[in-house]
């Protein structure tokens, strides 16, 4: 399957097209639904990584890549999640995104890639999420990439 990466840099460095080429090339030409879930702290950068995966994907038309975030209508994305053009690469924030797998409108089984960007920033916040996932979820089967702008190291 592939090694998990923890990747660490200032900005403007390549975080963003390390992680997105690497997806797409996991993801392949006949992707699965759901085969990519990417995690951003805020719904501008959930947008601009969903830029990145439309411009570095324009010669792979098969491949679809949807944000899902919060304070948008809520059965709009559930109906999204269950039709026909269910989308290969998931970029969202941690609140919808959670909300959505807990209730099984969010399908992981083909989950092959995590990706936590910015996830100084997003561990930040965790006190207000939960990121506890069970079965049948297995670790094992997935690839993580951590993107972070700062790293911090606690010996003990």
């Amino acid at each position: 399957m592939g090694v998990d990466v923890l990747c660490q840099a200032v900005s403007g460095m390549g975080k963003t097209a390390v992680f997105v080429l690497s997806a797409l090339h996991s993801a392949g030409e006949s992707p699965e639904p759901a085969t990519v879930l990417v995690l951003a702290h805020a719904r501008e950068l959930a947008y601009q990584i969903k830029g990145e995966f439309v411009r570095l994907s324009k010669y792979i038309p098969s491949i679809r890549t949807e944000c899902i975030l919060g304070g948008e209508p809520l059965e709009k994305q559930k109906k999204m999640l269950k039709g026909p053009n269910t989308p290969h690469i998931i970029v969202g924030t941690p609140g919808r995104i959670l909300h959505l797998a807990k209730d099984k409108s969010l399908n992981l089984d083909n989950l092959k890639m995590f990706i936590l960007d910015e996830c100084d920033k997003v561990l930040e916040n965790v006190g207000k999420y939960s990121f506890k996932f069970s079965a049948p979820y297995n670790f094992k089967n997935y690839v993580f990439l951590i993107m972070m702008l700062t790293l911090i190291v606690e010996f003990k």
